[in-house]
């Protein structure tokens, strides 16, 4: 078979992308949401945060070993992770929302992915210049002692912001001073020098050298935002009754061009190497960086600005009529995304209800089922149940530990005469108890007695209750 019959190939080798540097409000936009977050990510472990002398001071602080979430004045136990489903689930309306009131506005600007392209792409056009400088040495074949020298301290300066990035993952799971002193004497935990090496291959595989590829394969968010966006979503779009047709000229054929004059400006700034002029393409990320550009041609060749701009499907009717769009709020506001600030707001409230309710002691109450019930020498019937008790405070508490429901039962401890127990701070404790019936006080035709388990903070008088059966059947 001829080199022209063959059948082409399923797969097109990627052409890289240079992104020419603009200036412009969404530019600037972009610079602070990434420095801002950022900041966020890298200072945030460092926070301290003072809990008392028995508790951990970091701020946040993802303490595995100890199954504890810390959040500056919060504390969340594993058995509250409905707070964590809660901001999951906060976090999925949140992006609904905004997809369906400005497009992927959040892949434009906040999300990790284009923030670390974002940084990664400022230094190396810090290190190798402009685009254009960029694409002329990607060009060059010679492997002379400029493009090498300018490529180590490229991929230098990606693996140390990779490294920064998983030093700082690991400093979540840690006392973030303490790691970083073993970190640089080298007694760190193996696991530690594991998750920094694996963080900061993939940061700077995502990032650097894969960059508009994961947005456009391997991110599932450009095939799901449709169903969120509709005629009345604002986006980033090009004016085509504006702009068409496009050229440098004056007139073409007696025909008048139109606004667009071929310069190739929003090409060129464009992250994902798209040309909005072809219309909306899944692999636009929304950036908003072409309108930087647009406005900036426009209005150095006396034209209005707004050839590139965010607006809704619905007023192109108006607009090419000659009438202005809709109020930007009538888009924003309407019945879809209404719902969705209703319902995020609804989880929110839900949450910090949950929060400030909550007590500060905690307890299960787990009967022993083998056996159910024991009959003593003297009569007396009985249950066994595994009590935890959970300290929330920073410091000892004696709990004090009763039932109530049937007057025959009493309680016992076991391991102490004493119906109090001490349980340390911040920590759960697993107590045995007994509780007994004595002979001839449990009715023989009922094999079940529910009652209830209370918990008394002798400190404060705090408690909390639980409600449980005594089983047995009296003779």
């Amino acid at each position: 078979m001829s080199t022209t019959d063959q059948e082409p190939g399923l797969y097109a080798a990627r052409e890289p992308v240079f992104p020419k540097k603009v200036y412009g409000k969404f530019r600037n936009l972009k610079w602070f949401l990434m420095a801002f977050t950022l900041g966020i990510y890298y200072l945030t472990p460092l926070i301290r945060w003072d809990r008392g002398p028995s508790l951990p001071d970091q701020a946040v602080l993802l303490d595995l070993a100890n199954r504890r979430f810390f959040f500056f004045m919060i504390e969340i136990w594993p058995h509250e992770f409905y707070f964590i489903a809660g901001l999951l689930i906060m976090a999925g309306l949140g992006l609904f929302l905004f997809t369906s009131a400005l497009g992927r506005v959040w892949c434009g600007y906040a999300c990790p992915q284009t923030v670390w392209t974002d940084l990664f792409i400022l230094v190396e056009r810090w290190i190798e210049g402009d685009r254009n400088a960029r694409v002329r040495l990607h060009n060059q074949k010679k492997w002379d002692l400029r493009k090498v020298r300018l490529r180590l301290i490229k991929y230098t300066s990606w693996i140390v912001i990779g490294a920064a990035t998983g030093g700082a993952w690991v400093f979540y799971f840690t006392d973030a001073p303490t790691l970083m002193v073993d970190l640089i004497h080298g007694t760190a935990h193996p696991v530690a020098y594991t998750t920094i090496a694996v963080m900061t291959a993939t940061t700077v595989f995502f990032g650097a050298i894969a960059r508009e590829q994961i947005c456009i394969y391997a991110c599932p968010w450009p095939r799901i935002q449709a169903a969120m966006m509709d005629e009345d979503t604002l986006t980033v779009g090009y004016r085509e009754w504006r702009g068409e047709p496009r050229g440098k000229g004056k007139r073409t054929n007696d025909t008048e061009l139109g606004d667009c004059i071929d310069c190739m400006a929003c090409v060129n700034v464009c992250p994902v190497g798209i040309d909005i002029r072809d219309g909306q393409q899944l692999e636009c990320i929304t950036c908003a960086l072409c309108i930087d550009a647009c406005d900036d041609i426009m209005t150095k060749v006396g034209k209005p600005r707004g050839l590139i701009d965010y607006m809704a499907q619905s007023d192109e009717v108006n607009e090419r009529a000659g009438k202005p769009p809709r109020n930007v709020w009538k888009h924003i506001l309407r019945p879809r995304t209404i719902m969705y600030t209703t319902l995020w707001s609804l989880v929110g409230v839900g949450l910090v209800v949950a929060l400030f309710i909550r007590s500060d002691i905690d307890l299960t109450v787990a009967p022993v089922r083998n056996p159910t019930f024991v009959t003593l020498s003297d009569g007396t019937i009985r249950n066994t149940y595994e009590v935890r008790l959970r300290n929330k405070h920073g410091d000892d508490r004696p709990f004090r530990i009763s039932v109530k429901g049937d007057s025959s039962l009493r309680v016992q401890l076991e391991g102490t005469p004493y119906e109090t127990v001490t349980v340390a701070a911040d920590e759960m404790q697993l107590q045995r108890v007994y509780v007994l019936a004595p002979k001839g006080s449990v009715p023989a035709e009922s094999p079940a007695t529910e009652f209830r388990f209370w918990v008394e903070d002798v400190s404060n008088g705090d408690r909390v209750y639980k409600d449980t059966v005594f089983n047995g059947r009296g003779k």
